[in-house]
């Protein structure tokens, strides 16, 4: 069966029959430390409802025009900006502050749960970033960052315009394009594929290469590559970050819907990624570490997607074999120093907070792996499937606060400080997060369960979602 097929209802009922035959004793065995139980009485979508209200309630304000703004990409549990940090007075569509990838999550989870009112806001979010300068649509060029204090824009999370990060561009330009896959005939959707479009050619025409046949991590503005890092010392990593991969997740992207043909790009690079081994370094703009756990998980999801493109297996197998198995390397088997870490990845060595965005897209992955093997191969989708459970279930532990605060990370070895934790504890959640981003990206893997992997029975209002092991999610 072709990745990505639907399932027949015959075929979606054998699956379900064979991971019940399994049983949820294969979860619990010895032989899977990783594992976390579904908690009934809070499940992976009460987490998502709770990181969508604080989002929608507590971060939000309307500007002059109508269209609504991010408050900060930085807050407290009580959405307090919070002005001292690099992201605290910055919003827009950029890596940190991600208000295009925000509002397509909150559209499509307003349609799933009947929420007319969240896919409105969503709108408003979008109409923000298409309407008050970030985009050039002339020639594709987004802008990541406005300043919420005087109004400037700029390129970096840093508050100045001479580097940005090509790969980001990239990833907000995809997000537009599938997001206007949702609009349908809405007016937006044409600017919006369009602007993808656009911008993949501008990096295609611009950006510098490189000795390695990779991709720069940052460039000047006009393309030319950048070698520093944000405060200034060299990045090692200047040739080698995985944020790249989100140029070749636009390229694809583009080619699967016929809107461009980026198939002997996404080839040379593709071999160029293959040859080194995988290219792992850092994708978070503030980190460096020659292995971070999301590159991992974008690596697997975007080489998954261009070998479907190029009809290419050699591709596919290295997504699987070096791509997905790389995550394990930062499952957390316990829950360390008092710290509820156990079924989280830690993101590096070099920095080992668990981030949850990072977890997020990591559960992402395993659950694309999961669709593809439901058939050919169920016993290992189920692993993936749990994996993904796990990693959601144990996110879902680190909401605080009253309106829906999700941490931005659990800092379980105090590597940001004691007093930047909850309740200033010694080891703990961080008492920060990002709206957008660590706060809700557990949306989108969650919905993607919901909709292609979870067990579901009734119509309508009765409608009834379960998990291979048969909790309840959502009625």
């Amino acid at each position: 069966m072709p990745l990505n097929a639907p399932m027949k209802k015959c075929q979606l009922l054998l699956y379900t029959t064979l991971c019940a035959a399994a049983g949820p004793a294969l979860a619990a065995a010895p032989e899977r430390p990783f594992y976390v139980p579904e908690n009934p009485r809070y499940t992976i979508v009460s987490s998502v409802v709770d990181s969508l209200r604080f989002t929608l309630h507590k971060t939000l304000k309307p500007d002059t025009r109508g269209h609504l703004v991010s408050i900060s990409s930085f807050v407290n549990p009580e959405g307090e900006i919070m002005g001292w940090h690099d992201f605290g007075n910055l919003e827009g569509p950029g890596w940190a502050a991600n208000a295009v990838g925000g509002a397509h999550e909150i559209y499509r989870w307003g349609r799933f749960m009947g929420q007319p009112e969240w896919q409105q806001m969503a709108l408003r979010i979008l109409d923000h970033v298409l309407d008050c300068g970030f985009i050039n649509e002339t020639n594709g060029f987004i802008i990541g960052y406005r300043e919420t204090t005087t109004g400037k824009f700029c390129l970096n999370y840093k508050h100045h315009s001479d580097w940005f990060c090509p790969g980001s561009m990239a990833k907000i330009a995809y997000q537009l394009l599938i997001f206007a896959e949702d609009l349908g005939n809405d007016p937006r959707a044409a600017r919006m594929l369009q602007t993808a479009a656009r911008t993949a050619q501008w990096i295609a025409q611009n950006v510098e290469p490189v000795p390695n046949g990779w991709f720069p991590r940052r460039t000047t503005p006009d393309g030319k590559v950048y070698r520093k890092s944000p405060d200034g010392g060299n990045d090692p990593f200047w040739q080698t970050s995985a944020d790249s991969l989100f140029i070749l997740q636009l390229q694809a992207a583009l080619t699967d819907r016929g809107l461009a043909d980026y198939r002997p790009a996404l080839r040379e690079k593709i071999s160029v990624f293959i040859k080194a081994g995988g290219i792992f370094g850092s994708i978070n703009h503030d980190t460096y570490d020659p292995q971070e756990n999301v590159a991992y998980a974008v690596a697997f999801r975007t080489l998954r997607l261009a070998a479907r493109v190029l009809q290419d297996e050699s591709i596919r197998r290295f997504a699987y074999d070096v791509c997905l198995a790389g995550l394990d390397q930062f499952k957390m088997n316990e829950d360390r120093n008092g710290v509820a870490t156990r079924g989280l990845l830690y993101m590096e060595k070099s920095w080992d907070t668990a981030y949850l965005w990072e977890n997020a897209e990591a559960a992402l992955a395993y659950f694309e792996a999961a669709a593809d093997h439901r058939l050919s191969n169920p016993r290992q989708a189920r692993e993936w499937e749990l994996d993904g459970l796990t990693i959601l279930r144990a996110i879902a532990k680190h909401h605080y606060g009253p309106h829906g605060f999700l941490t931005e990370g659990v800092d379980w070895n105090d590597h940001v400080g004691q007093k930047h934790h909850i309740n200033q504890a010694k080891y703990g959640a961080i008492q920060y997060t990002e709206p957008f981003l660590n706060n809700q990206h557990i949306a989108e893997p969650t919905l993607f369960y919901l909709e292609r992997l979870a067990a579901k029975t009734g119509r309508g209002k009765n409608r009834v979602y379960r998990d291979l092991e048969g909790n309840l999610l959502w009625r």
